[in-house]
Protein backbone atom coordinates (compact mmCIF):
# COMPACT_ATOMS: atom_id res chain seq x y z
CA UNK A 1 0.00 0.00 0.00
CA UNK A 2 1.35 3.36 -0.87
CA UNK A 3 -0.04 6.31 1.70
CA UNK A 4 0.09 9.72 0.23
CA UNK A 5 -0.18 12.51 2.10
CA UNK A 6 -2.02 15.92 0.13
CA UNK A 7 -1.31 19.39 1.11
CA UNK A 8 -4.33 21.88 -0.42
CA UNK A 9 -6.97 19.03 -0.51
CA UNK A 10 -9.38 21.23 -0.55
CA UNK A 11 -8.07 23.34 -3.70
CA UNK A 12 -8.81 22.60 -7.50
CA UNK A 13 -5.75 20.32 -7.56
CA UNK A 14 -6.48 19.10 -4.29
CA UNK A 15 -10.47 17.73 -4.98
CA UNK A 16 -8.80 16.82 -8.85
CA UNK A 17 -6.19 14.60 -6.61
CA UNK A 18 -9.42 12.82 -4.38
CA UNK A 19 -10.82 11.53 -7.84
CA UNK A 20 -7.89 10.65 -9.51
CA UNK A 21 -7.17 7.14 -11.15
CA UNK A 22 -4.58 5.97 -8.85
CA UNK A 23 -2.67 2.55 -8.98
CA UNK A 24 -4.07 -0.50 -7.01
CA UNK A 25 -3.22 -0.16 -2.85
CA UNK A 26 -3.11 3.49 -3.13
CA UNK A 27 -4.63 5.61 -0.15
CA UNK A 28 -5.20 9.54 -0.49
CA UNK A 29 -5.24 11.72 2.26
CA UNK A 30 -6.18 15.20 1.85
CA UNK A 31 -6.42 16.48 5.39
CA UNK A 32 -7.93 20.34 5.73
CA UNK A 33 -6.52 23.38 5.90
CA UNK A 34 -7.36 22.76 9.88
CA UNK A 35 -5.31 20.09 9.97
CA UNK A 36 -2.10 21.09 8.39
CA UNK A 37 -1.39 24.79 6.89
CA UNK A 38 2.11 26.04 5.34
CA UNK A 39 1.20 29.23 7.71
CA UNK A 40 1.41 27.33 10.71
CA UNK A 41 4.44 25.09 10.95
CA UNK A 42 4.09 23.02 13.51
CA UNK A 43 1.21 21.63 12.04
CA UNK A 44 3.89 19.97 9.32
CA UNK A 45 5.36 17.88 11.80
CA UNK A 46 2.29 16.94 13.38
CA UNK A 47 0.73 15.59 10.76
CA UNK A 48 3.53 14.02 9.29
CA UNK A 49 3.80 12.25 12.98
CA UNK A 50 0.02 11.25 12.31
CA UNK A 51 0.09 8.51 10.12
CA UNK A 52 3.14 6.65 8.09
CA UNK A 53 2.91 8.30 4.74
CA UNK A 54 5.17 7.03 1.56
CA UNK A 55 4.44 9.89 -0.25
CA UNK A 56 3.99 13.55 0.19
CA UNK A 57 2.15 16.21 -2.64
CA UNK A 58 2.03 19.70 -2.20
CA UNK A 59 -0.75 20.93 -3.84
CA UNK A 60 -1.11 24.28 -1.37
CA UNK A 61 -0.58 27.90 -2.19
CA UNK A 62 -0.95 31.48 -1.56
CA UNK A 63 -2.64 31.83 -5.05
CA UNK A 64 -4.21 35.27 -5.23
CA UNK A 65 -1.83 37.07 -7.40
CA UNK A 66 -2.69 40.43 -7.07
CA UNK A 67 -3.43 39.97 -3.11
CA UNK A 68 0.46 38.77 -2.96
CA UNK A 69 1.35 42.64 -4.07
CA UNK A 70 0.15 44.08 -0.56
CA UNK A 71 0.64 41.00 1.33
CA UNK A 72 3.95 39.92 0.77
CA UNK A 73 4.69 38.35 4.16
CA UNK A 74 1.70 36.26 3.74
CA UNK A 75 3.16 34.99 0.14
CA UNK A 76 6.00 33.99 1.10
CA UNK A 77 4.91 32.47 4.39
CA UNK A 78 2.82 29.84 2.15
CA UNK A 79 5.04 30.01 -0.72
CA UNK A 80 8.31 29.66 0.14
CA UNK A 81 8.97 29.38 4.36
CA UNK A 82 6.22 26.89 4.57
CA UNK A 83 7.45 24.40 1.92
CA UNK A 84 11.44 25.06 2.73
CA UNK A 85 10.07 23.29 6.41
CA UNK A 86 7.99 21.03 4.48
CA UNK A 87 11.00 19.71 2.34
CA UNK A 88 13.11 19.58 5.88
CA UNK A 89 10.56 17.73 7.42
CA UNK A 90 9.76 15.26 4.78
CA UNK A 91 13.68 15.12 3.92
CA UNK A 92 14.12 13.67 7.51
CA UNK A 93 11.52 11.37 7.08
CA UNK A 94 12.67 9.99 4.58
CA UNK A 95 9.93 10.89 1.82
CA UNK A 96 9.98 11.80 -0.95
CA UNK A 97 8.03 15.25 -2.08
CA UNK A 98 6.18 16.53 -5.30
CA UNK A 99 5.59 20.35 -5.17
CA UNK A 100 3.31 22.17 -7.45
CA UNK A 101 4.47 25.57 -8.46
CA UNK A 102 3.82 28.02 -11.26
CA UNK A 103 4.58 29.68 -14.57
CA UNK A 104 4.44 33.31 -12.82
CA UNK A 105 8.05 32.57 -12.00
CA UNK A 106 8.69 33.32 -15.58
CA UNK A 107 8.57 36.95 -16.91
CA UNK A 108 6.88 35.82 -19.94
CA UNK A 109 9.70 37.50 -22.40
CA UNK A 110 10.40 34.06 -24.34
CA UNK A 111 9.35 33.54 -27.79
CA UNK A 112 8.51 29.87 -27.57
CA UNK A 113 7.34 27.23 -24.42
CA UNK A 114 9.82 27.67 -21.75
CA UNK A 115 12.00 24.64 -21.17
CA UNK A 116 12.41 23.39 -17.84
CA UNK A 117 16.19 24.71 -17.49
CA UNK A 118 15.21 28.06 -18.27
CA UNK A 119 16.26 30.66 -15.95
CA UNK A 120 13.44 32.30 -14.21
CA UNK A 121 12.59 35.53 -13.78
CA UNK A 122 9.11 36.59 -12.01
CA UNK A 123 7.42 39.74 -12.07
CA UNK A 124 5.27 40.02 -8.94
CA UNK A 125 5.67 39.16 -5.42
CA UNK A 126 3.37 35.58 -6.29
CA UNK A 127 6.03 34.32 -8.63
CA UNK A 128 8.55 35.51 -6.49
CA UNK A 129 7.64 33.82 -3.62
CA UNK A 130 6.93 30.44 -5.52
CA UNK A 131 9.85 30.57 -6.83
CA UNK A 132 11.66 31.24 -3.40
CA UNK A 133 9.55 28.16 -2.71
CA UNK A 134 11.23 25.99 -5.85
CA UNK A 135 14.36 26.78 -4.27
CA UNK A 136 13.29 25.56 -0.76
CA UNK A 137 12.14 22.58 -2.10
CA UNK A 138 15.05 21.70 -4.26
CA UNK A 139 17.66 22.62 -2.09
CA UNK A 140 15.90 20.69 1.31
CA UNK A 141 14.67 17.37 -0.16
CA UNK A 142 17.09 15.44 -2.77
CA UNK A 143 14.02 13.56 -3.74
CA UNK A 144 11.87 16.11 -4.44
CA UNK A 145 9.67 17.06 -7.58
CA UNK A 146 9.21 20.59 -8.88
CA UNK A 147 5.70 20.22 -10.98
CA UNK A 148 5.30 23.76 -12.94
CA UNK A 149 2.28 24.28 -14.35
CA UNK A 150 0.01 27.17 -15.68
CA UNK A 151 -3.70 28.25 -16.55
CA UNK A 152 -5.26 25.50 -14.40
CA UNK A 153 -9.02 24.92 -14.65
CA UNK A 154 -11.42 22.50 -13.36
CA UNK A 155 -15.70 21.99 -12.31
CA UNK A 156 -14.21 22.93 -8.87
CA UNK A 157 -13.52 26.65 -6.82
CA UNK A 158 -12.85 29.69 -8.53
CA UNK A 159 -10.99 29.49 -11.75
CA UNK A 160 -11.65 30.99 -15.53
CA UNK A 161 -13.54 28.55 -16.98
CA UNK A 162 -16.19 28.73 -14.04
CA UNK A 163 -15.60 32.64 -14.12
CA UNK A 164 -16.37 32.78 -17.85
CA UNK A 165 -19.69 30.27 -17.46
CA UNK A 166 -21.16 32.36 -14.92
CA UNK A 167 -20.57 35.47 -16.71
CA UNK A 168 -21.78 34.07 -19.86
CA UNK A 169 -25.44 33.56 -17.53
CA UNK A 170 -25.11 37.22 -16.79
CA UNK A 171 -23.90 39.28 -19.65
CA UNK A 172 -24.75 39.53 -23.46
CA UNK A 173 -21.36 39.46 -24.07
CA UNK A 174 -17.86 38.95 -22.75
CA UNK A 175 -14.46 41.18 -22.83
CA UNK A 176 -11.24 38.82 -22.76
CA UNK A 177 -7.97 39.88 -23.24
CA UNK A 178 -6.10 38.31 -26.55
CA UNK A 179 -2.53 39.14 -26.23
CA UNK A 180 -1.73 36.79 -23.46
CA UNK A 181 -0.62 33.41 -24.49
CA UNK A 182 -0.39 30.16 -22.56
CA UNK A 183 -1.68 26.39 -22.35
CA UNK A 184 -4.45 25.91 -20.74
CA UNK A 185 -4.81 23.29 -18.28
CA UNK A 186 -7.17 20.49 -16.41
CA UNK A 187 -7.00 19.85 -13.21
CA UNK A 188 -8.00 16.51 -13.31
CA UNK A 189 -5.38 16.00 -15.82
CA UNK A 190 -2.25 17.49 -13.55
CA UNK A 191 -3.83 15.60 -11.31
CA UNK A 192 -3.42 11.91 -13.16
CA UNK A 193 0.30 13.20 -14.07
CA UNK A 194 1.12 13.76 -10.59
CA UNK A 195 -0.95 9.73 -9.76
CA UNK A 196 1.14 8.49 -12.66
CA UNK A 197 4.75 9.70 -11.19
CA UNK A 198 3.57 9.20 -7.11
CA UNK A 199 4.70 4.97 -7.66
CA UNK A 200 7.89 5.57 -9.39
CA UNK A 201 8.85 8.63 -6.88
CA UNK A 202 7.86 6.90 -4.05
CA UNK A 203 8.76 3.20 -4.93
CA UNK A 204 12.07 3.97 -6.91
CA UNK A 205 15.27 5.96 -4.48
CA UNK A 206 17.00 6.21 -8.12
CA UNK A 207 13.98 7.90 -9.65
CA UNK A 208 14.34 10.92 -11.04
CA UNK A 209 13.61 14.19 -9.97
CA UNK A 210 14.10 18.14 -10.38
CA UNK A 211 12.08 20.59 -12.41
CA UNK A 212 9.30 19.18 -14.54
CA UNK A 213 6.15 20.76 -16.54
CA UNK A 214 2.94 19.94 -16.72
CA UNK A 215 0.12 21.63 -18.89
CA UNK A 216 -2.19 20.10 -21.58
CA UNK A 217 -0.94 20.06 -25.44
CA UNK A 218 -1.18 23.38 -27.75
CA UNK A 219 -1.62 26.79 -26.83
CA UNK A 220 -4.76 29.74 -26.65
CA UNK A 221 -4.57 33.01 -25.32
CA UNK A 222 -7.50 33.78 -22.98
CA UNK A 223 -9.94 35.18 -25.51
CA UNK A 224 -9.31 31.79 -27.63
CA UNK A 225 -9.58 30.08 -24.38
CA UNK A 226 -13.08 31.73 -23.55
CA UNK A 227 -14.30 31.08 -27.18
CA UNK A 228 -13.74 27.41 -26.58
CA UNK A 229 -15.36 27.48 -23.50
CA UNK A 230 -18.87 29.51 -24.84
CA UNK A 231 -18.52 26.42 -27.89
CA UNK A 232 -18.47 23.52 -25.78
CA UNK A 233 -21.00 25.21 -23.55
CA UNK A 234 -23.17 26.08 -26.31
CA UNK A 235 -22.94 21.81 -27.49
CA UNK A 236 -24.88 21.40 -23.93
CA UNK A 237 -27.30 23.61 -24.41
CA UNK A 238 -25.82 25.30 -21.62
CA UNK A 239 -25.22 29.49 -21.52
CA UNK A 240 -22.83 30.91 -24.26
CA UNK A 241 -22.12 34.01 -25.72
CA UNK A 242 -20.17 36.22 -27.83
CA UNK A 243 -16.44 36.77 -26.96
CA UNK A 244 -14.33 40.19 -28.07
CA UNK A 245 -10.41 40.33 -27.73
CA UNK A 246 -9.09 43.39 -25.84
CA UNK A 247 -5.26 43.70 -25.44
CA UNK A 248 -3.58 43.76 -21.86
CA UNK A 249 -4.07 47.49 -21.40
CA UNK A 250 -7.64 47.48 -21.43
CA UNK A 251 -7.90 45.23 -18.38
CA UNK A 252 -5.29 47.02 -16.03
CA UNK A 253 -4.14 45.14 -12.89
CA UNK A 254 -1.92 45.79 -9.71
CA UNK A 255 0.41 42.42 -10.85
CA UNK A 256 1.84 42.38 -14.28
CA UNK A 257 1.43 39.25 -15.87
CA UNK A 258 3.94 37.07 -18.38
CA UNK A 259 2.73 37.36 -21.87
CA UNK A 260 4.01 33.78 -23.03
CA UNK A 261 2.49 31.23 -20.61
CA UNK A 262 3.87 28.62 -22.49
CA UNK A 263 5.64 25.46 -20.62
CA UNK A 264 7.45 22.80 -22.52
CA UNK A 265 6.99 19.27 -21.09
CA UNK A 266 9.45 17.56 -22.66
CA UNK A 267 11.29 16.29 -19.78
CA UNK A 268 8.29 15.10 -18.12
CA UNK A 269 7.70 12.52 -21.35
CA UNK A 270 11.45 11.89 -21.45
CA UNK A 271 11.77 10.33 -17.45
CA UNK A 272 7.63 9.61 -17.05
CA UNK A 273 6.50 8.98 -20.15
CA UNK A 274 3.57 11.30 -19.48
CA UNK A 275 2.45 12.92 -23.02
CA UNK A 276 -0.35 15.91 -22.09
CA UNK A 277 -3.29 15.81 -24.70
CA UNK A 278 -4.50 18.56 -26.10
CA UNK A 279 -6.64 21.14 -24.10
CA UNK A 280 -9.06 21.94 -26.30
CA UNK A 281 -10.23 17.64 -25.36
CA UNK A 282 -9.44 18.78 -21.65
CA UNK A 283 -12.15 22.22 -21.75
CA UNK A 284 -14.59 19.68 -23.65
CA UNK A 285 -14.16 17.94 -20.56
CA UNK A 286 -14.62 19.97 -17.44
CA UNK A 287 -17.25 21.54 -19.52
CA UNK A 288 -19.84 18.26 -19.87
CA UNK A 289 -19.52 18.02 -15.92
CA UNK A 290 -22.18 19.32 -14.05
CA UNK A 291 -20.43 20.64 -11.29
CA UNK A 292 -18.66 23.05 -14.05
CA UNK A 293 -22.01 24.83 -14.64
CA UNK A 294 -23.29 27.94 -12.74
CA UNK A 295 -26.16 27.35 -9.86
CA UNK A 296 -29.10 29.38 -10.51
CA UNK A 297 -30.14 32.43 -8.70
CA UNK A 298 -31.90 31.12 -5.14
Amino acid sequence: MTAVLVLGGNGQLGQALGRARWSEGTVVHRPGRDVIDLARPESIATALAAHPYDIVVNAAAFTAVDAAQDDVAGAFAINATGPAILADATRRAGLPLIHVSTDYVFDGSATGAYPEDATPQPLGVYGASKLAGEYAVLSGNPRAIVLRTAWVISPFRANFLKTMLRLAAERPALRVVDDQRGSPTSADDLAEAIAAIVPRLAGDADAPTGIYHFVNAGEASWCELAREIMACSASRGGPSVPVEGIPTSAFPTPTRRPVNSRLATGRLTRDYGIEPRDWQAAVRDIVADPAAMPTAPA
